[in-house]
């Protein structure tokens, strides 16, 4: 389960990464989708650096270099955080989706939802590692 979340974040990390890459050389967002700003800011920057935080406690998690209980925390709410953000912007894109659907997107779903679904199986397979071992 460990190396699912490390691999999971390493995938989410890639991913928010050539969002941002794309962002920040071209000035225009990948797959002609909007690009939704959080203070200003594009919001894939934020979801890059949340990635960055669930690789860097997931790597710490499956190399042994800290604390099991301690790395599960952090990567659960780092994760929580991504879903609450992700969700945000991912509601945002509700109307467009439903009136236009999954054609309305070059990869079926709005980026930001894809990002939210990496979130969600890293906080459910790291709530599992916080609450279901025994």
């Amino acid at each position: 389960m460990k190396k699912t979340i490390f691999g999971l974040s390493i995938a989410g990390f890639l991913f928010a990464g050539y969002m941002s890459g794309y962002k920040l050389f071209t000035q225009t967002c990948a797959f002609k989708e909007t690009c939704p700003l959080f203070f200003g800011i594009p919001a894939c920057y934020f979801g890059l650096a949340i990635f960055a935080g669930l690789l860097f406690f997931s790597g710490m998690l499956v190399f042994s270099k800290m604390e099991e209980k301690q790395a599960i925390f952090r990567i659960f709410d780092l994760s929580l955080a991504g879903i609450i953000f992700a969700g945000y912007f991912s509601v945002q894109e509700l109307p467009l989706l439903f009136s236009k659907g999954l054609g309305a997107y070059a990869l079926g779903l709005p980026t930001c939802t894809l990002g939210l679904i990496f979130y969600v199986l890293i906080f459910i397979l790291s709530a599992y590692q916080r609450f279901g071992k025994k």
